[in-house]
């Protein structure tokens, strides 16, 4: 072995950044105390670490590489500071003590960005109340009042970009034309019709979370709700996180009935505080289909920066059976 292969860096894709090194990097940066701590909480699709100060607690967003641009993630700060500025119940981007939201760190692999953000009170759970369910339809639908009409300068979230481009990289990373794929591909057809045959002088239109669901949001003593990770933030119909909200309570709920007692709940807490119009209730059953047609494909792109090794054919199945099921319970026909 020659001198200069052992001295070299190996190249690298994804590394993890030290968590002690980390949290002396925020304590600095934000001018933390000498009692800051900071662990790692979850590698994912990006990676999270807990910090601590005291009675303070934070999480720090790590973006992996060639992920978000710089652009993309000042205006999910932008969105965010928005909403903290409209008091809606969502965990809010900290500066630094140089009023910066952003920081670059030069990782093995090249430039990353972190944010720190709030940390959202209460706890997580997939088994809520429907009460609790009344309630985040209602904060969900006071951060729509604030959402309506704003435009990012982020992804547009239309046929094009949920159904189209997907289904060709999802097509294109199993490389063989199997059963489901050949389902996504009709189910993209059959959806993009129904997006481009949609009335959009009835739809609201904005900037959507795009991933409403238990895993992104907190809930305190039952009756307060803070929505986090606002990583997928685009544009598109407000109805968007309505449908992908309704579509994951129900993969959460094998009981139907059940389900459907919380959906209502749902929606009744959402319509006290706007309304969902009749066009866009018209578009709720179809809405949902499209987003995850997206993001089995989002999976796909980022296989290697995510250590998802569940990512394969039975897990394939597995998504588009759970398509199928929602279909089926709303008696959608693909034609």
């Amino acid at each position: 072995m020659s001198e200069n292969s052992m001295t070299e860096k190996f190249p690298t894709i994804n590394s993890t950044l030290s968590p002690d090194q980390l949290g002396q990097l925020i304590q600095e940066k934000y001018g933390l105390t000498d009692n800051t701590k900071c662990s790692i909480f979850r590698l994912a699709m990006n990676h999270l670490y807990i910090v601590h100060d005291g009675e303070n607690k934070y999480v720090f967003r790590v973006y992996t590489h060639h992920w978000r641009t710089p652009l993309e993630i000042q205006e999910e700060v932008r969105l965010l500071n928005h909403l903290k500025g409209a008091d809606r119940q969502i965990a809010f981007p900290i500066a630094d003590q140089s009023n910066q939201f952003i920081q670059e760190i030069e990782a093995p692999e090249g430039t990353r960005f972190g944010v720190l953000f709030s940390y959202a009170k209460g706890i997580k759970t997939a088994k809520f109340s429907p009460k609790t369910s009344f309630l985040i339809g209602q904060a969900l639908a006071k951060v729509h009042q604030s959402t309506e009409n704003i435009e990012l300068m982020r992804m547009s979230y239309n046929a094009q970009n949920l159904l189209k481009n997907p289904v060709l990289r999802t097509k294109e990373f199993y490389h063989q034309n199997s059963s489901e794929i050949e389902f996504l591909e009709s189910l993209s057809d059959f959806l993009t019709l129904k997006m481009e045959n949609a009335d959009q002088q009835h739809m609201r239109y904005g900037a959507v979370h795009l991933d409403v669901w238990f895993d992104n949001l907190h809930i305190g003593d039952e009756k307060e709700v803070t929505f986090f990770d606002f990583d997928f933030c685009g544009n598109g119909y407000l109805c968007f996180d309505i449908s992908y909200f309704l579509f994951q309570l129900f993969t959460t709920h094998l009981n139907e009935e059940e389900y459907q007692v919380k959906a209502d709940s749902f929606i009744k807490g959402y319509e006290t505080i706007t309304e969902i119009t009749p066009e866009e209730k018209k578009l709720l059953p179809f809405a949902c289909l499209a987003i995850m047609n997206y993001y089995i494909s989002v999976q796909c792109d980022r296989f290697e920066y995510w250590t998802n090794i569940f990512l394969n054919e039975d897990h394939l199945k597995r998504m588009v059976g759970n398509l199928k099921r929602w279909i089926a319970y709303h008696k959608i026909e693909l034609k």
